[in-house]
């Protein structure tokens, strides 16, 4: 394999809801999973890993693994119960212990501060879609910041603000759970002015932190040769793409994809002001990639006027493309369009397929390999490559799938909540060892 060079730090990633439990321990408010996970599966993360608990053992595995980065998220809920107001001691004292247990066993913390567990009292208030929820993440940051900036020196403000506006507030099966567009369209600006308030917040108080965003980005190829698909995939890279490339890295919204909503949508165009803080510098790009994306035109279908198309083979258990050729791409593409700068994969995993062995995860040991090869492949073609973390280091609550998809280089069984490395887990483990030598 074409070895990363020595600078790129290798990890794991996690995020609170889905690992930690202890929902109603210590203090912790509700969240908006806690209200609405259990609709499609009846299942929640009430208990999820126990990570809360189990923390000691589970930095021994990150440990034992030889780990160089763990990209965490804070949940909101657990530091600042109401959204505002009063900070809760015990909450930000759990993440001060982890943080400090990672860096003792040289493992690097990364911490993001939303992984879409937005407390129920600001969901009740209106949520993302009212602009003051941008001012009070701005204070949890300045709060996460001054309170833990001496022990954590990476941040990440969001992750997938894509999920959280058009997944959560538009398709409906993350939460919230609405199906309204200029809703989350209004949620997507304020996430991203969030982003830049927290951003400053950062620079205030910790000049010398490091700070940036995960987005979930992904090469949208049409389904056939046609005009009308080749349209239809530019609007869907507009949609999930450039719709937050371009205001986060150039200063402003994609101009076919604001005069698509215009039209269809009824968008109003932002302010420079909100620009401008959007826009506030960073210090690297997040990047969450998994597969590439197929559309077909089909005029009737929302305001993109397309649908998804049958991905190319071979394909996961979840239906997605396989294609370690498709990050070499989008890196390349970052690049070329948007400038040289330090990129961090913030997430890239595949799912388990369902066997008689789950600790045998050959699939995901190939599909590892393959994505270390293309990540190689990109730094060689000029991509500024600083960091890459394997989805997930824990078998975790999926979200509206609960338990039964399964991303983990650690296999989890939740009745007795054992932890046994994976085939993959001991590849990495020696993957990283190896580039060492």
């Amino acid at each position: 394999m074409m070895r990363l060079p020595p600078d790129v730090k290798l990890g794991a990633s996690t995020a609170a809801y889905q690992i930690e439990g202890a929902a109603r321990e210590d203090g912790r408010g509700e969240s908006i999973w806690d209200r609405f996970s259990g609709i499609e599966t009846g299942e929640t993360g009430e208990v999820a890993c126990d990570h809360y608990h189990r923390w000691r053992a589970d930095l021994g595995l990150m440990a034992a693994l030889g780990l160089e980065s763990y990209r965490f998220s804070i949940a909101w809920p657990r530091v600042q119960p109401d959204g505002r107001g009063a900070f809760n001691a015990k909450g930000i004292d759990f993440y001060r212990r982890l943080a400090e247990g990672l860096r003792e066993r040289g493992i690097d913390p990364v911490a993001t501060l939303y992984h879409w567990d937005l407390p129920q009292p600001l969901e009740d208030a209106g949520g993302w879609a009212e602009r003051d929820t941008a001012w009070r993440f701005a204070d949890l940051a300045t709060a996460a910041y001054e309170a833990l900036g001496d022990v954590i020196a990476s941040w990440i403000t969001h992750n997938e603000p894509w999920g959280v506006a058009f997944v959560g507030h538009a398709e409906g099966t993350k939460a919230p759970g609405l199906c309204d567009w200029p809703t989350a369209l209004r949620v997507a600006h304020h996430l991203l002015v969030s982003h830049g308030l927290a951003v400053r917040a950062l620079r205030a108080s910790r000049p010398d932190a490091t700070v940036g965003i995960s987005l979930n980005l992904a090469p949208v190829r049409p389904a056939s040769a046609s005009a009308a698909d080749a349209a239809a995939a530019r609007r869907r890279d507009g949609y999930v793409n450039r719709w937050f490339l371009d205001p986060l890295l150039r200063g402003a919204y994609p101009g076919d994809m604001v005069a698509l909503f215009e039209r269809r949508v009824g968008l109003s165009a932002p302010g420079a002001a909100d620009l401008a803080t959007i826009g506030e510098p960073i210090d690297f790009l997040g990047i969450n990639y998994y597969h590439p994306e197929y559309v077909r035109a089909e005029p009737k279908s929302g305001p993109l006027g397309l649908v998804a198309a049958a991905p190319a083979p071979p394909t996961s258990a979840l239906g997605w493309s396989i294609d370690p050729a498709g990050l070499r791409e989008l890196l390349g593409r970052l690049v070329r369009d948007y400038g040289r700068r330090p990129l961090w994969i913030t997430e890239n995993g595949v799912p388990d397929e369902l066997r008689q062995t789950p600790l045998e995860d050959t699939e995901r040991v190939s599909y590892l390999s393959a994505h270390l090869e293309a990540l190689g492949e990109a730094v060689a073609d000029g991509a500024d490559v600083r960091r890459y973390h394997v989805w997930s280091l824990l078998d975790n609550f999926e979200w509206e799938l609960g338990y039964a998809v399964r991303f983990g280089l650690v296999h989890v069984d939740y009745a007795t909540q054992r932890r046994t490395p994976k085939r993959s887990a001991l590849w990495y483990r020696d993957y990283i060892a190896a580039r060492k030598r």
